[in-house]
């Protein structure tokens, strides 16, 4: 019986009832149903008395499932750091020469991604070390997607960065898409200029490269951060910030 708590208790199961070794030798007559049901009575007693063993095969399959994740994400981040680190198309704040890099996937509307806004400005401002590169990921809905075409838009008027902390700075999800035009208005945008290249077949391809990029990280929520060889899910506190800075920085300066 130490074989079930060394491998998965399903995978004992079918080693029980279909190895020729219990039936005594390599070429033994199939099991016969008395013989079945005798081994299947022994291991559902076992597992009876030892529900652990389940638990512990459950958790060790997802152990395993997580690692393969993580390994599947970190091959990802080697194999497309050119898309993530140097697409021409994608905007940067920052000390935007530095090698010490940030990378933000984040969607406009997402409430995480407003909260956190203010703590990537102040790490900014406190290590001028830090390039932030800026992945519109709009996965919340048509109005993300507006938003997003018009933040890669306001790019041909100059204003990207003033336009996506005003967008960022707004709390919760936009009741109407006219609610972009209000905040690319605030901020200067010709909008009759913004709507005629929001509909630019450049943007659209560099939202889907995107998008793309994010499910080969298995980023799937936002904000999602790519600092150094970690990939990070979920809002982080400049506190945060700054120690997965350092520890990916510290040989740059």
């Amino acid at each position: 019986m130490r074989l079930l708590r060394s491998i998965p208790t399903f995978a004992c199961l079918t080693l029980l009832l279909c190895s020729p070794l219990v039936a005594g030798a390599a070429d033994a007559p199939p099991m016969n149903d008395a013989e079945r049901a005798g081994i299947e009575g022994v291991v559902h007693d076992y597992l009876m008395k030892h529900p652990e063993v389940i638990i512990q095969a459950v958790e060790t399959y997802q152990a395993n499932m997580q690692a393969d994740k993580e390994k599947a994400a970190k091959d990802a981040l080697a194999k497309r750091a050119p898309d993530l680190l140097h697409d021409p198309a994608t905007q940067v704040l920052g000390n935007v020469a530095s090698d010490c890099t940030i990378v933000e996937f984040f969607d406009n509307q997402c409430p995480y991604c407003q909260a956190n806004e203010p703590e990537i400005q102040k790490l900014l401002k406190d290590d001028g070390r830090v390039k932030l590169v800026l992945k519109e990921f709009p996965i919340l809905g048509p109005i993300s997607l507006v938003a997003s075409k018009a933040a890669l838009a306001s790019v041909k008027q100059g204003k990207y960065a003033a336009f996506h902390e005003a967008l960022l700075a707004h709390k919760g999800h936009y009741d109407k898409a006219a609610l972009v035009d209000e905040i690319a208005k605030s901020v200067g945008l010709d909008l009759d200029r913004l709507h005629k290249d929001m509909e630019s077949p450049e943007i659209q391809a560099e939202i889907d490269k995107n998008l793309d990029l994010g499910r080969a990280l298995d980023i799937s929520g936002t904000p999602g951060f790519v600092i150094g060889d970690q990939i990070i899910g979920g809002a982080s506190t400049v506190d945060e910030l700054k120690k997965y800075v350092a520890d990916a920085c510290k040989d740059k300066g």
